[in-house]
């Protein structure tokens, strides 16, 4: 049994690409963690897209022990965070389980947006931080500009700052001891009711779901029955174990801990991130503040580019849901894309990470519409409704307003580039809240409708400034917008996969353009084609597809042509009328992905 005064609980956080799995690697090898065999880079990442792209996507837990300087043997328990914004609930509740953070800043490139506001977070949470300067074995490190920035733009004292480099190993042991001295214990009881905090959840094929937690007060141990106070649904404690970083099991885990249960779950939504877990026997009045239930952002549609592979892509999608709770999906066939899934998910990057998946792990080809966000359309009769795919849309008549999301945006960027970057925030709806600067480098508040943001927003953010500003995001609030549906209408038919939410202003120019690219995509028939972009009843644009032309006038020679030649264009244009009205216009696939390209091409 571990005394509480000599446990540390911290969490790693910093800007992607700022070494945080490194240096995790790091300590895990320097207390003893794991052998040099068995040493890999990034240990904590388990995927291997994780593992290519450098980024951590799933928090991860590791317990070690360290004996410091001054001879007591402390246990420390490391969550490896992930970085990127699609996971701030996830790295919310991860600092909550702890009482202390290291912040790594890369002393190379400084100061960037995700550190700014994971280190807020960590703040919010009433944590101490360590701030470590990471990469001082690279030539272009500078330590002093980057104390200055770190004082300057986040407002923490770097006195006690330590440099090391997660390549060489230089500096872990100065940020071991400095964990020791200056992260404070847990506060706990361990007499008391068992109160613990569900950090994560995800899948294991042999034990179902795994359940890693945090326990607060009291002990949680096997065969007890405990109760989750979002669901009220009740447990029996099968497995206690802890990540040394393997799995091992244990009897019990005390105040103060961080390890993990199973209690034969099999289905990973009745897990949620966040929630309470407390004993059947003796319930909790209150639960921990700060639960939410992830909610999907960024909604678009999946569909195989051969139908055949449906079922492939169907099975697919439900293993990936048994490891992420927080992605939905749900049927959606399309007149024109055959039959598919509409999916949600928590940014973009969560719906890269996971189309990426499909194609890798099970083989899929797959199309994706454009990604669109969730509106809420109040309509005249009091009622709300979520609108996640523009066809689904009322009619204009009974809508009193549409509201759509709307973000805090934090951009970090070399000042040399700030003029593009506040045309750009200004053509995409934004209001600049806050600009400061720190050094040669600006830091600018934007309010943008994520609408705006969520297609190719931080791509044009980083080719503007060849890489070097960085973004970063919240969800404010939804607003009130403008909004209109504009509608694709090819030879008097509606194309619901066309169909898009957009503001008015921007209407006629999208509208035009779509038109221009259809008409070059789809191929003529025997009868003319309008293409039309229409508002409600109201055309915007239209183009026309000329239809093939026979000629039937080659045959006539001699007296009376004129009569003849007439009737005979007279029985042609019936002919065409009639084909017009019974005739289909088959739009090809490549249609539909030229126009979901126009707005990455812009």
């Amino acid at each position: 049994m571990s005394n509480i005064d000599n446990i540390r609980n911290f969490a790693i956080i910093a800007h992607i690409d700022h070494g945080k799995s490194t240096i995790a690697d790091r300590i895990i090898h320097s207390c003893g963690g794991l052998t040099e065999r068995e040493m890999k880079a990034q240990v904590l990442d388990s995927m291997d897209i994780e593992r290519e792209r450098g980024i951590t996507i799933k928090a991860q837990t590791v317990k070690l022990n360290y004996k410091a300087k001054d001879g007591k043997n402390y246990i420390l328990n490391i969550i490896d965070t992930p970085g990127h914004v699609d996971f701030s609930y996830e790295v919310s509740r991860s600092l909550y389980a702890c009482e202390g953070s290291i912040l790594i800043v890369d002393s190379t490139q400084g100061v960037e947006a995700q550190t700014l506001a994971n280190v807020y977070q960590a703040l919010d949470t009433n944590h101490e931080i360590v701030p470590v300067l990471n990469k001082v074995d690279l030539p272009a490190s500078d330590l002093e500009k980057t104390k200055k920035q770190i004082e300057e733009v986040i407002g923490i004292d770097t006195e006690n700052a330590i440099p090391c480099s997660g390549k060489t190993g230089e500096g872990i042991e100065n940020i071991l001891e400095q964990i020791i001295v200056s992260l404070p214990a847990p506060v706990g009881e361990e007499g008391s009711d068992l109160k613990c905090l569900l950090v994560d959840s995800w899948y294991d094929t042999y034990m179902g779901v795994v359940i890693l937690v945090r326990v607060i007060n009291g002990k949680i141990f096997k065969n007890m029955k405990i109760k989750m106070m979002s669901t009220n649904q009740e447990y029996i404690v099968e497995k206690v174990g802890v990540f040394t970083p393997k799995a091992t099991d244990i009897n019990e885990l005390n105040a103060g801990e961080i390890g993990f249960i199973t209690t034969g779950i099999k289905i990973l939504s009745e897990t949620k991130v966040g929630d309470t877990i407390c004993d059947a026997a003796k319930p909790l009045i209150e639960a921990l503040p700060g639960f939410k239930p992830s909610k999907p952002v960024v909604f678009c549609g999946l569909f195989p580019v051969d139908s055949s592979e449906y079922q492939k892509l169907k099975d697919g999608l439900a293993k990936l849901q048994l490891n992420d709770a927080s992605f939905s999906f749900e049927a959606e066939s399309s007149t024109a894309l055959g039959l598919g899934f509409r999916c949600g998910f928590l940014g973009l990057l969560h719906l890269e990470i996971i189309t990426e998946r499909l194609e890798r792990e099970f083989d899929v080809n797959l199309l994706t519409t454009t990604p669109g966000v969730v509106y809420k359309v109040y309509l005249n009769n009091g009622d709300v409704i979520d609108l996640h795919n523009p066809s689904g849309l009322p009619d204009p008549t009974l809508i009193k307003c549409i509201e759509e999301p709307w973000i805090k945006a934090t951009i970090i960027t070399p000042d040399q580039y700030l003029g593009p970057i506040i045309k750009l925030c200004q053509d995409k709806r934004g209001t600049q809240t806050n600009l400061s600067y720190s050094g040669n480098r600006a830091v600018i508040n934007y309010e943008l409708p994520l609408n705006e943001v969520v297609f190719d927003f931080n791509d044009k953010i980083k080719s503007m400034t060849s890489g070097y500003a960085s973004f970063d995001y919240e969800i404010v609030d939804n607003r009130e917008g403008d909004l209109v549906k504009l509608g694709i209408l090819v030879n008097a038919e509606p194309v619901d996969a066309l169909a898009m939410m957009i503001h008015k202003d921007f209407a006629q120019k999208t509208g035009r353009e779509v038109c221009e690219k259809l008409k070059d995509l789809i191929p003529r028939h025997n009868f003319m084609i309008p293409v039309q972009a229409a508002i409600g009843g109201k055309i915007i644009a239209r183009e026309t597809i000329k239809g093939f032309k026979k000629d039937v006038l080659t045959k006539i020679h001699g007296g009376g042509a004129t009569d003849r030649k007439r009737k005979l264009l007279e029985k042609q244009k019936k002919g065409k009328a009639r084909s017009k009205q019974f005739g289909r216009v088959e739009i090809p696939q490549e249609a539909f992905i030229g126009v979901l390209k126009i707005n990455k091409n812009e």
